[in-house]
């Protein structure tokens, strides 16, 4: 017999396909009545099946009394209520490492295109300003200062790119980092007041929400960049708006905001600020990587009891 699995919503084809031919799948997504959906096939339901936008909360977790497994398409997984589901005896996997590379390299464009001005310069071209004059001076990117605030697997990453452009590299984490060959910075203040650019590498949820505030980009300073591919909750936005259109601080690489896909209007309009749709893991190789280790999870979890990225 089948194992059955519960679907929050829609997934790439890869893993709808990998699901539909092994599992007796139920879509919640589809369905007209979720609490009426839930009453009828909740207690034959096994594993789940989610997406870092579908929420998993406590009383869907309640609803699946026979379920054990959340397995969340996504490094992040803020939208699983993960203590709740410990508590009830759910693991709950995610999908690290296939998604580092491409989001460490989507961070070091980041600081170039924001430091340099790429897009500035292609906006410049294409409106027809050079025939009028010449950009204002950008900065310099390599031999300068990055810090990183959280060095895990994504945040290694960016730093060993960084190494190939001769930057000073420092980190912020709440803890320091036994093996790290980089220094390291007791409070989040100390690392932005030093570097000329501060990258947003840790994870979101509530412990770091807001977690870049006011203060810390007062210390980075009107000559320092903020670079975010983390999620928009660590950062205080309101904050970082002011800072950037009152030029407190030089600029800001941004793929991830509070209220996604909303963007702040007073932002659009910034040349010192670069924008980008949440795309940092948005590749077909990595995004494939992430909906197979999706399936290998559940593969895992159902013939060896085990899955394979627990978080």
């Amino acid at each position: 017999m089948k194992h059955t699995v519960l679907q929050l919503g829609p997934m790439l084809p890869l893993v709808e396909k990998g699901l539909a031919e092994n599992y007796v799948v139920h879509l919640l997504h589809k369905a007209p009545d979720r609490a009426k959906f839930l009453a009828e096939v909740g207690a034959s339901v096994e594993a789940v099946a989610s997406h870092v936008r579908t929420p998993v909360d406590a009383a869907l977790l309640d609803a699946l009394p026979n379920a054990r497994l959340v397995a969340n398409f996504g490094v992040g997984y803020e939208n699983v209520d993960v203590a709740h589901a410990r508590a009830k005896g759910f693991v709950v996997t995610n999908t690290p490492d296939v998604l580092t590379d491409c989001v460490a390299d989507l961070a070091i464009a980041l600081v170039i295109d924001v430091a340099r001005g790429v897009t500035a310069g292609d906006r410049h071209v294409r409106a027809g300003k050079w025939l009028k004059g010449p950009m204002p001076l950008a900065t310099k990117v390599s031999g300068h200062r990055l810090g990183i605030l959280g060095l895990g697997r994504i945040g290694r990453a960016i730093a060993a790119r960084a190494e190939g452009f001769d930057m000073e590299i420092r980190y912020h984490n709440r803890r320091q980092v036994p093996d790290a060959p980089y220094g390291y910075e007791r409070t989040l203040a100390d690392l932005a007041k030093w570097a000329d650019f501060l990258v947003v590498a840790t994870s979101g949820g509530e412990a770091t929400r807001g977690l870049v505030s006011a203060a810390v980009l007062e210390a980075l300073g009107p000559k320092g960049f903020l670079v975010n591919i983390a999620r928009g909750s660590v950062v205080d936005e309101p904050a970082l708006v002011a800072a950037l259109v009152e030029k407190r601080i030089a600029g800001a690489g941004l793929d991830v905001f509070a209220d996604e896909p909303h963007v702040p209007e007073a932002l659009l309009a910034l040349d010192n600020v670069v924008l980008t749709p949440h795309i940092a893991s948005a590749t077909t190789d990595t995004r494939a990587a992430m909906g197979q280790l999706v399936l290998d999870n559940l593969a895992s979890w159902f013939e060896a009891g085990r899955p394979l990225t627990p978080v």
